[in-house]
């Protein structure tokens, strides 16, 4: 078996098609293989809001606010009604402090009942969200993120003003630190590392409000840069991508990039790349928080993406809180008044950087999608993240039982971002595959293509396939389905198609009638 690139020419009696295949980079075609199947042709879908795993829009919770927050339904213009936000949604972010999830050695608020915390996660999880955590240890500008146990027990850290001693900063080097760190993520992990549960992580959580920017390593001098601080950001990278993936072996990981990523102070830094590098070496995606803010978000941060595309899948969040921020003092020009020009700049931005997924921040944010930009708000889930579906494929009408088939399929990703399939925590998991169905829509006999790889697709473009198989359902009438499986969970579908094509309920495409004799 092998993949290549081929073109369809010719549909004899409306049942059989010459199958003519060439070189992925193109080249002369051959005459190399000729089957007598149906040519199938899905109908793609370029509007439904599909839920797949890493892509799509991202809904913001808190650890205290309530749970009915995901009820809540916003009046939209363009469409003069009332929309519930957590239709468009494909999974829930929420960023705190370490202390909130662990306030207590041993202690874990997300596993008591009586938490707000607890209720936040399984109010998400009741409604088919799964979640997502960044965990802030530094308490510059908010509050005691890390908790008082860890610096109890000799952590070492600074306070950046003495008039608010409780908003600590731990330095991450400290073993200290490091221990009582890692049993957290390791008691997290007991309960998270689950893909159906956990979207993602954002897992470095150092600096100011968790960014990976001013980053301390001085007790007494939280901005001191010296001799000993770039290995100390190389370290502390290492240290703590590790840990996490140590721990989380099936959720993905994701750390922020930006020009001045775990330095005590701001600025372009020359070793900015090597730290991304480290993160991704260690299983880490990206992430920045600074999209449609052109101070920020600039050349460096482009060019970042740009060397890690369809390698690492990207997820974006708006720099700008319209209902906070003087966005209208932006280089790239937005208006006061009009947050529509914030999300314009969010969206093209978005677009450049290719991203899988897009934020819903609360409150005056998201209510700025649905009220001022809520083509956007459709055009990504029309373009944006990834949308897979096989725009042809060729299954035999009448098979012997016993005997071997060739089948075929072409692919394409319709979404500007990629499949991340090659994530390590997610090891190619995901395959095309075909099924013999039943009267009832249950899978007789499944077949997985290994050379069928959706992390390829990308940019629209038509990647195809054929193998052989050998039909051993018994005789009888079944109908052709048509999946992207997960092979980590007994060949099920485990991505939602871009199709009108009747499907069942748990995912497979429906093709075409076969008899088997």
């Amino acid at each position: 078996m092998r993949l290549v690139s081929f073109r369809w020419t010719t549909l004899v009696l409306s049942t059989l098609f010459l199958f003519v295949s060439c070189s992925k980079s193109g080249g002369d075609p051959s005459s190399e293989s000729v089957s007598e199947n149906t040519l199938v042709k899905p109908s793609y879908n370029k509007t439904k809001v599909l839920r797949n795993p890493l892509s799509g829009w991202v809904m913001y919770g808190s650890a205290s606010a309530d749970p009915s927050y995901w009820d809540t339904e916003i009046y939209v213009p363009d469409k003069g009604e009332n929309v519930r936000v957590r239709d468009y949604a494909t999974c829930v972010y929420m960023r705190t402090g370490w202390s909130i999830f662990n306030p207590a050695d041993g202690v874990y608020a997300w596993r008591d009942p009586s938490t707000a915390l607890y209720k936040m996660i399984h109010g998400a999880l009741d409604r088919g969200l799964p979640v997502s955590f960044r965990f802030v240890v530094d308490g510059r500008d908010q509050r005691a993120n890390t908790p008082q146990f860890v610096l109890d027990a000799g952590a070492e850290y600074g306070v950046e003003n003495t008039r608010y001693p409780d908003r600590t900063t731990p330095l991450p080097q400290d073993p200290v630190f490091q221990r009582y760190y890692e049993k957290f993520v390791a008691a997290l992990a007991e309960d998270f590392n689950d893909p159906d549960i956990c979207a993602f992580i954002d897992a470095y959580g150092l600096g100011k409000w968790g960014e990976g920017h001013t980053v301390a390593y001085n007790a007494t001098n939280l901005n001191q840069v010296d001799g000993n601080t770039t290995r100390l950001k190389a370290e502390v990278m290492e240290w703590i991508t590790k840990t996490w993936a140590k721990y989380f072996t099936k959720v993905p990981l994701v750390v922020n990039y930006h020009r001045s990523v775990g330095h005590p102070v701001s600025g372009t830094q020359p070793d900015s790349d090597n730290l991304v590098s480290i993160a991704v070496s260690n299983g880490y995606c990206l992430r920045s928080d600074a999209f449609g803010m052109n101070d920020y978000y600039g050349t460096w941060e482009k060019n970042c993406v740009n060397t890690w595309r369809y390698k690492r899948p990207v997820i974006m969040e708006g720099g700008w809180i319209v209902g906070q921020h003087s966005y209208w003092n932006d280089p790239a020009g937005y208006r006061q008044g009009h947050p529509e020009d914030v999300r314009k700049g969010e969206f093209d931005a978005s677009k450049e950087a290719r991203v899988n997924m897009m934020d819903f921040r609360v409150g005056n944010e998201t209510q700025s999608w649905f009220n001022d930009a809520f083509t956007y708000v459709q055009q990504f889930v029309s373009e944006g993240g990834y949308r897979l579906y096989p725009d042809q494929v060729g299954v035999p009408a009448e098979v012997k039982s016993g005997s071997v088939v060739k089948l075929t399929s072409r692919w394409r990703n319709m979404g500007w971002g990629y499949c991340p399939n090659n994530i390590p925590q997610w090891n190619y998991k995901y395959k095309g595959a075909f099924a013999l169905l039943d009267n009832d829509g249950k899978p007789v006999q499944t077949f997985v293509d290994p050379d069928c790889e959706p992390s390829a697709w990308v940019e629209s473009k038509p990647f195809s396939y054929e193998f052989s198989v050998k039909v051993t359902a018994p005789a009888g009438n079944y109908k052709w389905a048509v999946a992207i499986v997960d092979t980590t969970k007994d060949n099920t579908p485990g991505i939602t198609l871009a199709v009108n094509n009747e499907t069942t309920d748990d995912g497979w495409v429906k093709l075409m009638n076969v008899k088997i004799d």
